[in-house]
């Protein structure tokens, strides 16, 4: 049998070691603080649930430019695979036009950046006639804003003159990743990105170690 405690200063130690504490008056201070920013918490999570509810239903003015900007990236996204697409596996090099691009369109390059829809096009123009056989896939493609990220494969037959190089009927299968810059929902900059080597030894141009 447990025998009553009568020393007071043990039971009020051993009430303070006690998680809820000691019923002081700066601990009913704390648990009503404790209590205002549980409310508060709970409060903006409902705002928070009623704004997200509201811009999927009726959007509200603070939703709209959001709702706006994800439309567009949307129909840059689409347009973009789907030109690409035509351009390279049906060969409709004529797609490059200042429908589908800027008329200023910018693919960096070394040592010269290729300005311009005639520049740019002869410049892909080698692709089609140095290669046959094409598959151009675009495995993955995101965007944020008029910014746009492609992750794409090339497979061919090098059986035509490919930026000077004459053809090896070699077969080739490459990875890279272009960086996309769209403005007034036409493709206005290009920078790709690509094992050079990788694709140069599969031509038997540089031998492999």
């Amino acid at each position: 049998m447990i025998k009553s405690i009568k020393n007071p200063t043990f039971i009020n130690e051993f009430l303070l070691c006690l998680p809820f504490g000691y019923p002081t008056e700066d601990n009913k201070m704390i648990n009503k603080m404790k209590k205002t920013k549980l409310f508060t918490t709970a409060t903006i999570g409902i705002w928070l649930l009623v704004l997200i509810t509201s811009c999927k239903s009726e959007p509200s003015q603070e939703c709209i430019p959001l709702k706006t900007a994800n439309e567009q990236l949307a129909a840059n996204l689409k347009m973009y695979e789907t030109t690409w697409n035509e351009i390279i596996n049906k060969g409709k090099l004529d797609l490059i036009n200042e429908t589908n691009f800027d008329k200023s369109i910018t693919l960096i390059s070394s040592p010269k950046k290729i300005v311009g829809i005639e520049g740019f096009k002869a410049y892909y123009k080698n692709y089609l006639t140095g290669f046959s056989n094409i598959t151009f896939t675009i495995v993955d493609a995101f965007g944020q804003g008029d910014k746009i990220v492609k992750h794409w494969n090339f497979k061919g037959k090098h059986t035509g003159d490919f930026f000077g190089i004459p053809a090896t009927g070699k077969d080739v299968n490459v990875d890279g990743v272009t960086l996309v810059r769209m403005k007034n929902g036409k493709i206005a900059q290009e920078q790709d990105f690509l094992d050079n080597l990788e694709f140069m030894q599969q031509l038997g141009i540089i031998p492999r170690q």
